[in-house]
Order: structure tokens, then C-alpha cells, then sequence
């Protein structure tokens, strides 16, 4: 059994794409050891679990407030660490960890290391950059979510190899149960995320005012996760706003949702809207479409690339694309179902957690073959 150590500079049961992504990776290395790879995460203290809720091993080391203080903490843990734990593999997962990485890579000379890129190559500030490439000349693999972020490293810089291995999502997306999805009622329009400016919320209600000025009957449901002081606001706004063009009863507002209950939530939409200014992969889409929901989304980052199929996609100078696909779905029920399915079968070929282990456990040995 050989052994990988995940580094990370946030909390693992923190919500975020990459802890769900290094947990998921973790999850199905522990609950198949007929891959030959037993997962070891470092990270700050957990926030809300315990290490034994997991079924993997989590190396936890303490953090300040200040974020030059938590760059020396890190160095100190991760040095200790790995040198306790001797993987064969050394996994980083974050751009802040990479940097630390860059500091001790010296005393591990002897043991690859690897760095996943969930965001974009030109997200990155040159300040950042300045520390990252240097750490990155020397890994011995490059992995991208999406097959445009890969080019754009490819055509910037010479690291490599660059592979592309796509998120998945949580575990509690694995099972499609068709009895729970919408067959009758009013026509639903599903939006969901965190409140970040990324998202761009203040385009909903425009987008939704167009939709009903083409002669829509539909209900929003509306999902939102709020994480900074200020967020309830938004929140409370955004709800004002959709309300006063379809009529509160037509509006289901839910905030905070888990896992469990998000899946619930897109069963209940037939078509899943967004309008993200950024996303480097698109995760909510890959969740919606694993529900059986048709998506609709803004022609930025990644979000092509996930979603596959022009006709779903809109940019915020032809809001009129996304209209009329809208319309047209929700006037012709065969359309509806064959797009939802689709979405369905394309989160099936390209974004189960299957997939997501059977990608990982090829790098990791391409690279240890070396």
C-alpha cells in the first residue's frame, strides 16, 4: 500500500470546491484499497467534525488569524508532518499550500509531488505566480479541471505533464432516484449558490423579469449559502426583487441547505439557470445535471466545457438566447425531456466519483512508475 499525503490550507470541513474534491478523491481511495493507496490529509483544525467521522487519516495543525503568521504555522506542520507520515506521494490541492510546499521542498527531494489547479491559470495575481512557478518547475504533474484551463497553461508555460482530471460532487448526488423527480406542476426554475460576486445575483432578477415578459409561467426555487457579514441583505434583496415579478407564491426560498437536501432541491427544478460572471468548472451545474435538470448557463471559464451543448449557453449581451431557450422548453415537454436527459447522461459519463477515482489512480501511477 503506498501512501499519499493531501496538503491543504483550509479545513477539510470547510465548504469549498476543493476540500469537497479532496475529500471525494479520499473517500473513494479509503473505500477501495484494491487501488493500492492509502489517503493522508493535512490541514488546519476542523471546524464542525471530528477525525473519526472520516475513512481517512487527517493530520491537523493549528492556525492564526494573520495570514503571514499561518504561512510559517504551515511550513512548521507540513515539514513535520510528511516527514512523520514518509508517503510516496505528495498531493497539493491549494495555491497557498504550494507556496508553503516551495519552502521545504528541499528536505523531500526523494518524493514526487503533484498540484491540481481548480481555478484558472490567469486567476492568478504575478505576486503569486512570482512563488508558485518556481515549485512548479519541479512537480512532477500538473492537473486542470477542465481541458481549457489546460491550454491556457500549456500555451503560457512549459510545466508539465498538464493532465485534466474534472471534479465530481458529493456522495450524496451518487443515486438518481427518478421517483423523486418533478413530472407535474408549474414549471420550475432552479437557482443556487453562494453569495459571492462571482455568481453575479444582482442578474437574477433581470433574467427572470425577461423570462416573464416572454409570456413564462414558472416558480424560482432559489438556494443560497451566506458566509460573510452583509450576505442577509443580498439575500433579502434578491428575494424582494424576484417576488415582485412572479408574486411571492410563486418564489421557494431556502438557505443553507445540506448535501442531502441540495439534491432534493434540483429534483424539484426542471430547468437549472446560471449566471456566473466566473467559474472555473461550474460544480452546481455538474450537481443539477446529476438530478436530471436541464441547464442554462453563461458562456464563462469552464462552464462550456461542462456543459457541452451551445444552445445552453448565454452570455450577459444575448440574455436572449437563455429566454428563448426557456421558453421553448417550457412549451414543449418532449425538448424538456430530452435535454434533462441529456444533462443526465452526460453527468454520468463524464462526472461520477467512479470516474473521478478511475482518473486520479492512473496519474498517481504514471507518476510513482517514473
Amino acid at each position: 500500500m503506498k501512501k499519499i499525503v493531501y496538503l491543504m490550507e483550509y479545513p477539510i470541513d470547510l465548504p469549498g470546491g476543493a476540500q469537497l474534491s479532496t475529500k471525494s478523491i479520499c473517500d473513494e481511495l479509503a473505500a477501495h484499497p484494491e487501488c493500492g493507496y492509502e489517503p493522508v490529509v493535512i490541514c488546519p483544525e476542523l471546524l464542525t467534525t471530528k477525525k473519526e467521522e472520516y475513512g481517512f487519516k487527517i493530520r491537523t495543525y493549528k492556525m492564526g488569524e494573520k495570514r503571514v503568521i499561518n504561512l510559517f504555522f504551515r511550513i512548521k506542520a507540513f515539514k513535520k508532518i510528511i516527514a512523520e507520515e514518509k508517503p510516496d506521494l505528495i498531493h497539493i490541492e491549494m495555491s497557498e499550500s504550494l507556496i508553503t510546499y516551495g519552502f521545504i521542498r528541499k528536505s523531500f527531494k526523494e518524493i514526487p509531488y503533484i498540484y491540481t489547479d481548480r481555478g484558472m491559470f490567469y486567476g492568478y495575481r504575478k505576486r503569486s505566480q512570482l512563488f508558485m512557478f518556481p515549485v512548479l518547475k519541479d512537480a512532477s504533474a500538473l492537473v486542470t479541471t477542465t481541458e481549457k484551463n489546460a491550454g491556457l497553461w500549456k500555451s503560457n508555460t512549459d510545466f508539465g505533464p498538464v493532465s485534466t482530471i474534472p471534479n465530481t460532487i458529493s456522495d450524496a448526488f451518487a443515486d438518481f432516484d427518478e421517483s423523486k423527480r418533478k413530472k407535474n406542476g408549474r414549471f420550475t426554475i432552479g437557482f443556487a449558490g453562494r453569495i459571492c460576486i462571482e455568481k453575479d445575483w444582482p442578474f437574477v432578477p433581470v433574467l427572470v423579469e425577461a423570462i416573464h415578459k416572454a409570456g413564462v409561467e414558472f416558480d424560482v426555487g432559489l438556494v443560497l449559502s451566506i458566509f460573510e457579514k452583509g450576505d442577509d441583505l443580498q439575500v433579502e434583496d434578491l428575494k424582494n426583487k424576484i417576488s415582485a415579478i412572479i408574486g411571492s407564491e410563486h418564489l421557494h426560498f431556502y438557505q443553507d441547505l445540506s448535501q442531502a437536501e441540495m439534491s432534493d432541491f434540483y429534483y424539484s427544478c426542471d430547468v437549472f439557470a446560471m449566471t456566473s460572471q466566473f467559474e472555473s468548472f461550474g460544480k452546481a451545474a455538474v450537481e443539477a445535471m446529476s438530478r436530471g435538470c436541464a441547464v442554462v448557463a453563461t458562456d464563462v471559464g469552464g462552464l462550456a466545457e461542462v456543459i457541452g451543448k451551445a444552445e445552453n449557453l448565454y452570455t450577459k449581451s444575448t440574455v436572449e438566447k437563455c429566454v428563448d431557450y426557456i421558453k421553448a422548453v417550457s412549451e414543449d415537454k418532449e425538448k424538456l425531456k430530452a435535454d434533462q436527459n441529456y444533462f443526465l447522461q452526460r453527468y454520468r459519463a463524464n462526472y461520477t466519483s467512479k470516474a473521478y477515482l478511475e482518473r486520479h489512480v492512473k496519474l498517481y501511477d504514471e507518476v510513482l512508475a517514473k
